[in-house]
């Protein structure tokens, strides 16, 4: 079992989403992202799906999703170089000046926006790849008390060049 992904483009109409998550759920298959977005041609959408699986049931998935009259693309980008980002708001809350000192630092280091800083707390924007954000995720936990975080899923894109994820 090992992450896979999945570039799904699709007719951009009322329904699709339900249809491709629903194909994932009817059939117990463990989907760990799901993102969409119009594309260059407002008539097309493009997901970027993960699923953990096993060789086997990756094929299944694809032939499935291949069978779907709305799909009219599916690209595997598993073995593929991509360059691949994640969102990600990470609010430190109950800050003191100390505090705040410390995530502005932080965020200069990850190389993250400071989106909104109110009286005792900071509200960072990231676009970073899923395991760096971990890595935030997890220095934030270890340093502040309170934190609350928005995670959405991830985009990628094939590389033109061979520098990847």
């Amino acid at each position: 079992m090992k992450n896979r992904w999945i570039a799904l483009y699709v007719e951009n109409q009322v329904g699709v989403l339900a249809k491709v998550s629903g194909l994932f759920s009817g059939k117990s298959y463990n989907l760990q992202s799901l993102t969409v977005g119009t594309t260059e041609d407002e008539s097309v959408s493009r997901m970027t799906i993960c699923v953990t699986s096993d060789d086997i049931t990756f094929e299944q998935i694809k032939k499935q999703l291949n069978s779907m009259v709305e799909v009219i693309k599916v690209i595997d980008l598993t073995n593929v170089p991509i360059h691949m980002k994640e969102i990600l708001f990470a609010k430190v809350l109950h800050c003191s000046v100390e505090d705040k000192a410390e995530v502005f630092q932080i965020a200069t280091t990850f190389k993250v926006d400071v989106a909104d800083i109110g009286e005792d707390s900071v509200l960072l924007e990231c676009k970073l790849t899923e395991r760096r954000n971990n890595e935030l995720i997890a220095l934030l936990k270890r340093r502040f008390r309170t934190i609350e975080v928005v995670r959405g899923g991830a985009v990628a894109i094939e590389s033109i060049s061979t520098s990847c994820r």
